[in-house]
């Protein structure tokens, strides 16, 4: 009998993850594939896993416990996320992905979806699944399937690749040169087979698959991750730099100066191609995303929708709304085309795609979506993130001009300027974010809110 598991730290609002074998270990990822079957109710399902070292065996025991419990399982091995996301979509099956992102290597996790690559997470099956999980590693599994399901492997990439290819014109690239950091994630996995048969000089960093993470963490939302890659794209006179994380959903782009284009920069421009081929179409944003999404979204004819952070509630606003295309400040894009998934491949390709059909360098091309001063995310530790949220609130509540609201955290509105302030779900941590017409400005406002935080708290 496997020893009882406490997966109070490991189940999260919308995956597992935790450090491996401290926290969980193959048996409770048997357990886990186990519980998936049988809260889905699949009779087939599909698995992936990223390069980490533990990813193999964790993902091979996930099998065990759902072929067990009856289902086939298809193994395809080592992919990134969104290829997952894309077999569920293209399968119609239910899937796990084994990966914990950009997280240091002694941690691992499973990202779930029912089929068509519809989320599992708190709300939709992930509290069922961990109570299962659980409970068995206490009392025992229950006896197996009279008849087990068969485990195949499959290679879904190329199929990856050129579904991917079928969703954005390519056709017409002049030849670019692009310099891609993988941060020995599943970039290097993907990348060359994307790009292939593409008119792309690729100068590729960190392709080597190492789940050690040996040069730098797989994290480009921390701008110390993306100093190699500005230097190389300097160094190469490359036309733009691309930076993926861990398990390669989220995609940064740098421009032929070394300089970050924001992902709301990149939210518009795929916006604006989107609503070129879906007249009308609805396009969903993050809260925290810049003033210039919706209006960008506005000046194409589209519908813009605010919603909260997170892949969960995007996820569920473009189910609702039939959107088109969805993006977070965080470098996450969402497409309907994509089961209503997350993929920066196919918003990196957007990019290239946009650019390449352009004469004009990447910095004039996206000059006219970046239009506001913007502060980026910046992490206060509190010990109360109720009390330093109500003394800002109360802080600018009775001033002329102002509106609030509590979709996520605090947002406080003016003429001139917006803040966010919210908190972390898992860290004790108030997150804020600041935008404004101008520099002088939205420095202003960021150091008057910081100064109320960090006063309150002290």
């Amino acid at each position: 009998m496997a020893a009882a598991v406490d997966l109070s730290q490991v189940v999260k609002a919308y995956d597992v993850r935790g450090v491996v074998p401290d926290q969980w270990d193959e048996s409770t990822a048997e357990l886990f594939g186990a519980a998936f079957v049988q809260v889905t109710g699949a009779s087939a399902i599909v698995v992936g896993h990223d390069m980490r070292p533990s990813s193999p065996g964790l993902s091979g025991a996930f099998a065990r416990g759902a072929a067990a419990r009856g289902a086939d399982v298809t193994l395809i091995g080592l992919c990134s996320t969104d290829q997952l996301y894309f077999a569920s979509g293209q399968l119609d099956l239910p899937g796990a992905m084994f990966t914990a992102s950009h997280n240091p290597a002694q941690y691992n996790g499973i990202k779930m979806c029912r089929a068509g690559a519809s989320p599992v997470g708190q709300d939709t099956g992930l509290t069922e699944i961990r109570t299962l999980v659980e409970d068995w590693s206490a009392a025992g599994a229950p006896a197996p399937a009279a008849d087990p399901g068969a485990v195949t492997e499959r290679d879904t990439l190329q199929d990856y690749a050129a579904y991917l290819h079928s969703l954005v014109d390519l056709s017409g690239l002049r030849p670019l040169k692009v310099v891609v950091d993988a941060g020995n994630g599943m970039g290097g996995h993907t990348v060359p087979t994307v790009f292939d048969r593409l008119p792309i000089d690729l100068v590729p960093l960190y392709f080597e698959l190492d789940g050690t993470f040996p040069n730098h963490e797989a994290n480009p939302l921390d701008p110390a991750n993306l100093v190699d890659l500005q230097a190389r794209v300097r160094a190469e006179g490359a036309d733009l730099g691309l930076a993926f994380d861990g398990d390669a959903d989220r995609c940064f782009v740098v421009d032929e100066r070394g300089e970050g284009v924001s992902p709301s920069v990149i939210t518009a421009l795929v916006a604006a191609r989107e609503l070129a081929k879906h007249p009308g179409g609805t396009v969903i944003h993050n809260l925290i995303t810049s003033w210039s999404v919706p209006e960008v979204v506005r000046e194409n004819g589209g519908r813009p929708v605010r919603t909260r952070v997170g892949h969960s509630f995007i996820k569920q606003e473009m189910a609702a709304t039939g959107a088109i295309f969805g993006g977070e400040h965080s470098a996450h894009y969402y497409f309907h085309d994509f089961w209503n998934a997350d993929t920066g491949m196919l918003a990196a390709l957007h990019v290239l795609s946009a650019l390449g059909s352009s004469p004009d360098s990447l910095s004039s091309l996206v000059a006219q979506y970046d239009r506001y001063a913007a502060s980026g995310e910046i992490n206060s530790t509190v010990s109360d993130q109720r009390a330093c949220t109500a003394a800002v609130r109360a802080a600018f509540a009775g001033r002329p001009g102002i509106t609030t609201d509590d979709l996520d955290g605090l947002t406080v509105t003016a003429d001139t300027w917006w803040f966010n302030l919210r908190p972390s779900n898992t860290e004790p941590l108030l997150r804020l974010n600041v935008e404004a017409r101008d520099a002088t400005t939205m420095t202003k406002t960021r150091d008057e809110v910081l100064h109320l935080v960090r006063a309150t708290d002290s």
